[in-house]
């Protein structure tokens, strides 16, 4: 099976710091590219960050810049978000997706397999 599964997410206050992982069955995501995407209570899904396939290079969203870091972990099937300095207004579902083609932040909904979420929740 093709799956992609988040974790790690949790409650904390303001100011804290979570790592989120994505792990994937069935294939392995050092040929895809791959992004982060969350959406808030009330809001519309939004992207984070992304990996590019071709290129390796990492967009991060101007509100996580400085903040999150996705790195790629030892094992080809897994990717992490740090998430460092939580504010409130990055409580989500955070998704992880990915894609044999394409990530984008912006353009994302055709990307060919999501995970389940993961709820994040900041408090004040």
């Amino acid at each position: 099976e093709v799956q992609l599964q988040a974790s790690g997410g949790g409650l904390v206050q303001a100011g804290g710091s979570l790592r989120l992982s994505c792990a994937a069955s069935g294939f392995t995501l050092d040929s895809y590219g791959i992004g982060w995407f969350r959406q808030a209570p009330g809001k519309e899904r939004e992207g984070v960050v992304c990996i590019y396939r071709n290129s390796g290079r990492i967009d991060y969203v101007d509100s996580v810049k400085g903040r999150f870091d996705i790195s790629r972990g030892n094992a080809k099937n897994t990717v992490y978000l740090q998430m460092n300095n939580l504010k409130p207004e990055d409580t989500a579902v955070y998704y992880c997706a990915a894609d044999p083609e394409f990530c984008s932040t912006t353009h994302f909904y055709a990307m060919a397999y999501w995970g389940e979420g993961t709820l994040v929740t900041v408090s004040s």
